[in-house]
């Protein structure tokens, strides 16, 4: 690891309160929501205190308000490679599919056909299972390779056809950390004219994002995945977000992107995402002249590169330990990965090592953590599922090593040593 992706997640620590309280965990649950930097609290704090209110009054603080409005769907925007107009904010991603699927199945017939995924998140699964039930439409799915928990490619060619209206996938998954070619996969889409829907929510703190070289049609994203507020965030191609028509209240504005924002935002929530992307711009090397953009794409490349460092760490690790881990596991294919990883024991089910590993300080998550065609494809659902580890760019080599440690002592001690946990179906994390 070279001394400059060290100083990165070293500069990243010293803004996250949380990660520097003294006795803190370390934080590995980051798949379910990352930790948020200072400056995102204080800019929320600022809004509450100095610009509550509601939108388009004539006085100060409604003006503050759509200032703090545009100010976010700009940022949004510039994360996104995107414009202002093509981007619209909700609570969160799940809501923003399920509005989009219903203006989308005005436009679908009985017959068409939509593509999923067993790789992806239910919130990009389920919204169109139910629009399909809804609309007498058809359901592919399209595999995923067991062994290393890639998409079946081929089987995803296989399913397209002039009947499909729409591919949905991730672009890495929440589960095993694995990144789709999204941009060859838009392609092969595109090629026989449906649309497609991305959901980048795990890929989005993790790397560069540029709708336009990728091309798809929306795509969706969640800023408490990357250190802002629980939010959620939809990219809609211009063209498709001026022709659909959306389920909103009859006085609310029919202008993109406004007429996919139901209902009164979380204004404070846009102000922290607005100090979350120029929290992750400030981690681009220094260039004075770079935009915004240009300063996110490099921060975002070089997040990159430091948690593949991580990831080769943690791999190396866990391959001289008794578990087993999903997805890729060769360290010249690590960029075909994000820092999430899932895992089992045969000795103790996954909660159980959750359980004891928060004992000693670290934060995990275990179940299926609603990759639910995933974890039922691999045979891991009726077994609670896996450990996950998830990592980011303000996790450290020590924090690796430290978790290896303690997690080998625990396996090497046996079953016995883990106390036996009830089994409980409300403790999956949604994320």
């Amino acid at each position: 690891m070279t001394q400059t992706q060290s100083s990165l997640a070293a500069q990243a620590r010293r803004s996250f309160p949380s990660i520097m309280c003294l006795g803190s965990p370390v934080y590995f649950d980051n798949p379910g929501g990352t930790q948020v930097p200072q400056q995102v609290a204080d800019a929320m704090v600022e809004y509450l205190l100095h610009s509550n209110a509601n939108t388009h009054g004539a006085f100060p603080t409604s003006e503050r308000t759509d200032e703090v409005i545009q100010a976010a769907h700009t940022a949004m925007a510039d994360l996104l490679g995107a414009s202002p107009r093509e981007v619209a904010f909700g609570p969160n991603m799940t809501t923003l599919t399920f509005g989009l699927s219903r203006a989308l199945g005005r436009e679908l017939r009985e017959g068409d056909e939509i593509i999923v995924t067993r790789l992806d998140h239910d919130a990009n699964v389920a919204p169109w299972l139910l629009l399909a039930e809804d609309k007498g439409l058809t359901i592919r799915w399209v595999d995923v390779n067991p062994d290393d928990c890639t998409l079946d490619i081929e089987g995803f060619e296989a399913a397209l056809s002039r009947r499909t209206k729409l591919a949905a996938f991730t672009y890495a998954s929440n589960a095993v950390g694995t990144v789709n070619d999204v941009r060859r996969l838009t392609q092969l889409a595109h090629d026989v004219g449906a649309l497609v829907f991305i959901d980048a929510v795990q890929y989005a703190p993790h790397g560069p994002i540029d709708v336009r070289e990728i091309g798809c049609d929306f795509l969706a994203c969640s800023p408490y995945k990357f250190f802002g507020p629980h939010a959620g965030a939809l990219y809609i191609r211009l063209d498709h977000s001026e022709c659909l028509r959306a389920y909103k209240v009859r006085p609310a504005s029919d202008d993109s992107p406004y007429k996919w924002e139901t209902g009164t935002q979380s204004h404070e929530a846009m102000a922290g995402t607005t100090a979350a992307i120029e929290y992750l711009a400030t981690l681009a090397p220094e260039d004075g002249d770079a935009s915004r953009r240009q300063r996110l794409v490099a921060a975002m490349e070089a997040v990159r590169e430091y948690e593949r460092e991580l990831s080769r760490r943690l791999l190396d690790g866990l391959a001289r330990l008794p578990v087993q881990v999903y997805g890729i596991t060769d360290p010249d294919q690590l960029q075909w990965r994000v820092p999430t990883f899932a895992v089992t024991a045969e000795d103790a089910t996954p909660r159980q090592l959750a359980e004891e590993m928060g004992r000693w300080g670290f934060n995990l998550w275990d179940g299926n953590y609603y990759a639910l065609a995933l974890m039922e494809r691999l045979g891991l659902e009726a077994n609670g599922g896996a450990l996950r580890v998830g990592m980011a760019h303000y996790n450290t080599p020590e924090e690796v090593d430290r978790f290896l440690s303690e997690l080998g002592h625990i396996l090497s001690a046996g079953a016995s040593s883990v106390p036996a946990v009830e089994e409980r179906a409300e403790h999956t994390s949604q994320g």
